[in-house]
């Protein structure tokens, strides 16, 4: 067997991939060690920036009508509300950010989308295939797996979860820390008793207890709990000891858990590969950094490892770009993480809120070597940041940046003759970009700036275009 890209893991990163490598032609296989999808909530929030990948995915419909937002938090205090507990801060919705808030949708649903999404691209996921070893050669990676058979890949991108068997066979070690000693259970459960309007909350009652928290899942008849214990405590998944903590903790009755869909239980952590790259091999996803649940940092970051891998993997496998294109994936995905990684730590230790930073709007790659900003007095966009919304000239621009391609925005400045490769949007000056040239990439950030078409042409040679 043979593929150009063998990416292992079936979760959102591998599945954003496929679908990103899917769409511009590249013979991409996704392998899965389990025999399924996975089945639980745990990566239930989808942040505004992942929410407009997904819109470029071709899957923000399906998301919008498979979830919801999220609810306001309620605390119980013996069996009494007692008060209403913001779990965001709120942003309203502007033209150039169209989503604000982070959308729920349980990680189950948001793969099954993925996964239809991939299958309607002629994408394809083979199940029950564990990766056991891997041999790099200068052309290309054989993988062998644990039924005996191998394949064949130019590249390989593991994203295979935060106990990667790819990043352990290459000898990858990850730098990190406890993030809380303290075990946690999270599950999905049926429960009665308990409405839905509201993440209903519960404070610890004593020295020694933990907090239990409730959430309706949006989109589903299913509540996530999640529970924390005292440091050393053995957490019991079953029923039964789900049972057991929401009746020790809440007002409800043990039999009022009607039924345990999933459950799982962690210690929270944060750690960071000491590099995403091993020749032929990317680590991308939890297989890269490993975050702590709070702040909904984790799948997020995923999402967009792949959205940053993809493109440049379809340029130097579809159009014969140079590969020192893919030396720029840890260069710009790195430090990210790393920033992502000290958010979602410092959110879990209540030292800041779930706010701006959380959205991932913000992110972006003024320092990369692919970045290249030529004017002396930049405006409010620079390049490398994301290229906002807006309306150009009567055209949506995220309706102009949708799809494999790149993407000049000429704003009161005159484009110059530019490959058929690049789309062109005309206009005047428009905010917050100001007036100028801006080239976005199509991942949707600026990579290039200019005042006038001055230096556009070697950009975009460097860029194989």
């Amino acid at each position: 067997m043979h593929a150009d890209v063998l990416i292992v893991g079936a979760g959102p990163t591998g599945l954003a991939l496929g679908i990103d490598l899917g769409r511009r032609g590249v013979d991409a296989l996704v392998v899965e060690r389990d025999g399924s999808l996975f089945p639980g909530s745990r990566g239930k929030g989808i942040q505004p920036r992942t929410m407009e990948v997904f819109d470029d995915l071709g899957v923000l419909d399906a998301i919008r009508a498979a979830g919801g937002s999220y609810p306001v938090g309620m605390i119980w205090q013996d069996g009494k509300r007692t008060g209403e507990h913001q779990m965001f801060d709120p942003a309203e919705a502007t033209e150039d950010s169209p989503y604000s808030a982070p959308w729920m949708v349980p990680q189950w649903r948001t793969q099954e989308i993925l996964f239809a999404r991939l299958a309607e691209l002629g994408g394809k996921v083979a199940f029950g295939r564990e990766v056991v070893g891997l041999t790099q050669e200068a052309d290309g990676v054989t993988v062998g797996f644990a039924d005996g058979t191998s394949l064949r890949a130019r590249y390989v991108v593991a994203a295979d979860g935060g106990r990667s068997a790819v990043r352990r066979t290459l000898g990858i070690t990850m730098t990190g820390e406890t993030v809380d000693p303290n075990p946690a259970l999270v599950a999905d459960v049926r429960i009665t008793g308990l409405d839905r309007d509201n993440w209903h909350l519960f404070p610890p009652r004593g020295e020694g207890d933990g907090f239990l928290a409730i959430c309706p899942l949006a989109g589903t008849e299913d509540f996530q709990v999640a529970a924390q214990f005292p440091e050393g405590s053995s957490v019991d998944v079953s029923l039964e000891g789900v049972r057991k903590v929401v009746a020790a903790r809440s007002h409800l009755a043990p039999q009022d858990v009607t039924e345990v869909r999933w459950a799982s239980n962690f210690r929270p952590r944060a750690a960071l590969a000491d590099r995403f790259r091993d020749g032929r091999v990317f680590l991308a996803g939890d297989a890269a950094h490993v975050h702590s649940p709070a702040g909904g940092q984790g799948l997020n970051t995923s999402v967009q490892d792949a959205y940053n891998l993809g493109w440049k993997l379809g340029a130097v496998l579809r159009d014969g770009v140079d590969e020192a294109l893919l030396e720029t994936y840890e260069e710009e995905r790195r430090p990210v993480a790393a920033g992502m990684l000290g958010l979602s730590t410092s959110v879990h230790r209540g030292e800041v809120r779930r706010g701006q930073a959380t959205r991932q709007l913000g992110l972006g790659y003024r320092d990369s070597s692919l970045t290249e900003e030529t004017r002396e007095t930049p405006g409010a966009i620079h390049a490398g940041d994301r290229a906002p919304d807006g309306t150009v000239g009567g055209t949506r621009l995220f309706d102009a940046f949708r799809g494999p391609h790149w993407t000049l925005l000429a704003l009161g400045a005159e484009a110059p003759e530019l490959p058929e490769a690049v789309g062109v949007v005309r206009g005047v000056a428009q905010e917050p970009y100001g007036t100028g040239l801006f080239l976005v990439r199509p991942d949707g950030y600026v990579g290039w700036a200019g005042e006038t078409g001055d230096g556009l042409a070697k950009y975009l040679r460097r860029a194989g275009l």
